[in-house]
């Protein structure tokens, strides 16, 4: 799930002082006519939708509304125009480089996060940049970003740039849309991550033969790609404790024919271009064994993304996690079967030989664990599984954001294949989320590839690389926070890779 992120600096009006009440006949008689008249404060009067607030001292202006609707005429004539407070919604670009259309070298290896997606910073307090602007007034705005851990940074470092514009400040009345307009594109040759983590229990014995003998094969394929493509390996069985596996000192050693002793998670070879080391490390890895039937892969899936140095994972670039397996999972809860009650905490617990240490102290992470730190580190995972188990990861990944479920034959023969097409699913369709407060309403339209009229979607299928689409965000600020602590907040909209 490559995230492309922005930060738009989001200031919206929230006045919070008021002047004396109108002519109580008066006003009922006006209201019946415009929306406008009825609001007595300029904090509600700006609130509302094409509402003008007049700012004349009170001796000056007599007893018309001071809350007017200037397309309605009532009030214009009593109300100088350096007096009317009528603020529209403005939008200052603060950072919009160009799109990336091929990465170099330079790019591919350098530092920072991936460029792209839109976080809009919002609802600052007094003491704002926009304070300046009335010296009685709180203003909905800030100039922080935020997001996931792959932010809007390489644009600022000069790094890859998949989306534009990449930072925004916008200044919003409440009620009053303002559309956004955004473009995304892929790079070409866009560097990719590739983590293979492996199921070792006994059963994927010739699953393992295979992917050893197939590893060149993955990475020319992928080479085919981009040339710049990184792989690595994991593997993981379970918890050594029982019901999961066998506590019998014998078994403890060797728990069946040429297999090793089992574990939770083993890091094997971190993120490395060297393809005929992954091919040497997937044959030195021995198999394991277990007692029943699910696998302890959450706790894998969960430090192999958690722990980024240990991994290798790059910022920029596309991370690709491969899970194959050929049986269930354990998750949250279950970890009580074997006395483990403390909870998954989602941090890295790997030692310098890459082993995973918490197995037998947290309980397996839940769904929605995995779930949150795909999207935080944006990762796709792939489930590469066997056909009795094919139904079950696909339920698993309509609840994990950028993931998705393939067959693997019974001894992974078809692996380069599945990878190969699982990836050009992955990266053929983009999606636009956000994580936006509940007074920030955003919807988002586009014509994809079709060119014609933008309707309702957050989706393009059919992408190729280089393609170039437009997005239009409607963002609509529809109240304004009660605490004055929450008017200073971020918000962020991604591009999401399916």
């Amino acid at each position: 799930m490559t995230s492309n992120s922005c930060s738009a600096v989001l200031s919206i009006y929230c006045f919070l002082f008021s002047f004396l009440l109108v002519n109580g006949q008066l006003a009922e008689k006006l209201s019946s006519q415009n929306p406008c008249v009825s609001k007595a404060t300029c904090h509600d009067c700006i609130q509302t939708k094409s509402c003008a607030w007049c700012l004349q001292p009170q001796a000056d202006y007599g007893d018309l509304p001071r809350c007017f609707q200037p397309s309605y005429g009532v009030g214009d004539s009593r109300c100088p125009e350096e007096y009317t407070y009528n603020p529209d919604n403005e939008m200052i670009p603060l950072l919009n480089m160009e799109l990336t259309r091929r990465v170099s070298g330079a790019a591919a290896e350098g530092g920072g996060a991936m460029a792209g997606g839109y976080s809009a910073s919002g609802y600052s307090s007094s003491g704002s940049s926009y304070q300046a602007s009335s010296s009685s007034s709180s203003h909905y705005g800030s100039s922080s970003s935020s997001g996931s851990t792959y932010g809007f940074g390489a644009a600022a470092s000069g790094g890859i740039v998949q989306i534009s514009p990449q930072r925004v400040k916008l200044k919003l009345r409440i009620n009053e849309e303002y559309h956004l307009n955004m473009r995304y594109s892929q790079a070409e040759d866009y560097p990719i991550d590739l983590y293979y983590l492996m199921d070792l229990s006994k059963s994927m014995e010739d699953d393992k033969n295979s992917l050893s003998y197939l590893g060149n094969s993955l990475s020319e394929t992928m080479r085919n790609i981009t040339s710049n493509f990184r792989l690595g390996f994991g593997s993981f069985v379970d918890k050594v404790l029982m019901p999961y596996v066998s506590t019998v000192p014998k078994k403890l050693e060797n728990p069946c024919d040429g297999c090793e002793a089992p574990y939770g998670f083993k890091n094997h070879m971190a993120l490395n271009m060297d393809t005929a080391t992954f091919s040497e490390e997937v044959a030195r890895a021995s198999v394991s064994g277990n007692l029943d039937a699910p696998e302890g892969g959450f706790d894998a899936i969960m430090q192999a993304i958690a722990c980024r140095e240990h991994i290798g994972w790059r910022e920029q670039a596309r991370r690709l996690l491969v899970f194959s397996t050929d049986a269930g999972f354990h998750y949250a809860g279950d970890g009580k079967l074997g006395g483990v009650i403390t909870p998954n905490d989602g941090e890295c617990h790997l030692d310098k030989r890459g082993e995973y240490t918490h197995s037998k102290i947290q309980d397996y992470p839940s769904i929605s664990q995995i779930n949150l730190k795909v999207k935080q580190n944006a990762i796709n995972v792939i489930f590469a599984v066997t056909k009795q188990q094919i139904e079950v990861y696909k339920k698993l990944s309509e609840h994990i954001e950028g993931s998705s479920a393939a067959e693997l034959s019974s001894n992974s023969s078809n692996v380069v294949q599945l990878v190969e097409e699982e990836y050009n699913k992955i990266s053929s369709s983009v999606v636009m989320k956000d994580n936006a407060t509940s007074a920030v309403k955003i919807t988002y339209y586009s014509s994809c590839l079709d060119g014609g009229k933008m309707v309702q979607t957050n989706k393009c299928d059919g992408l190729k690389v280089g393609d170039m689409v437009e997005f239009r965000a409607n963002i609509l600020v529809q109240s304004c926070p009660q605490n004055p602590r929450d008017w200073f907040q971020t918000f962020q909209v991604s591009s999401l890779l399916f």
